[in-house]
């Protein structure tokens, strides 16, 4: 979370300000910044092919889908008990960069090998707040694709007022790759040794390896009014701190 700072002001300022106060009948309350900030939290665990969801928030599911290579994190909306499904996700579109290297990958695509994927730890994004604001990040995603500016700076913008989410693998099973480390893994995946894992053996090795099961913990910051889900979890904190997860 980023606290706004505020710079010293004029005298004349202060004035107004002295005399707003005058007038503010005994016991009108004043305006204060929001103190309280609620995220819901949840472990699971999942093997290679299966998926995971968790409802999380009114309308909105979280979702680790299965690839072929690994996993991808995704948060959905859901009507009627049905997931929402189409060209993009509640995540994807508030976690950039798009069709690129991304903490929503838990996988061996971009060249990871396995031991990268799960030395990304822990892995941060953001998902969209609302239907509006997923509608408008979705109409820019095009844009942001073909290096608009106008879109991108648009983008940017909103991306940053999201509500934030950290997926933690607390336990990894995993045949490693033996190609070298890429120069992208690198950049990120620094916490391999930091990270439970287990090596499976008797596998014939091959260059990116596999992940063949994985356990976690998720932390979803909630937006300002909505409610969690039955039986989940909920964290309460100052939204000048957020806990990791």
């Amino acid at each position: 979370m980023r606290k706004a700072r505020v710079q010293g002001v004029g005298s004349r300022v202060q004035g107004l300000v002295g005399l707003v106060l005058v007038a503010m009948p005994l016991g009108a309350a004043k305006p204060v910044a929001k103190q309280d900030c609620r995220a819901v939290q949840f472990e699971g665990q999942v093997k290679a092919g299966e998926a995971f969801r968790m409802t999380f928030a009114s309308g909105l599911e979280f979702f680790l889908e299965p690839l072929k290579s690994g996993w991808i994190v995704r948060v959905m909306e859901v009507r009627g008990g049905q997931e929402v499904r189409g060209p993009h996700d509640y995540a994807e579109v508030a976690t950039p960069p798009y069709r690129s290297v991304s903490p929503l990958l838990i996988s061996t695509d971009w060249a990871f090998r396995a031991q990268d994927a799960a030395g990304w730890n822990p892995r941060e994004f953001r998902y969209a707040r609302d239907a509006r604001t997923f509608a408008q990040l979705s109409g820019l995603y095009d844009g942001v694709m073909r290096n608009e500016p106008k879109a991108s700076a648009e983008a940017a913008g909103l991306v940053m007022s999201q509500p934030e989410g950290s997926l933690k693998l607390l336990d990894v099973r995993m045949v490693p790759g033996t190609r070298d480390q890429a120069k992208m893994a690198a950049a990120v995946a620094s916490h391999f040794e930091e990270t439970q894992h287990e090596v499976l053996q008797g596998e014939q090795p091959t260059p990116l390896g596999r992940l063949a099961e994985i356990r976690f913990r998720v932390m979803l910051d909630l937006p300002e009014g909505a409610a969690a889900a039955p039986g989940v979890k909920v964290q309460h904190f100052s939204c000048k701190l957020r806990p990791t997860g």
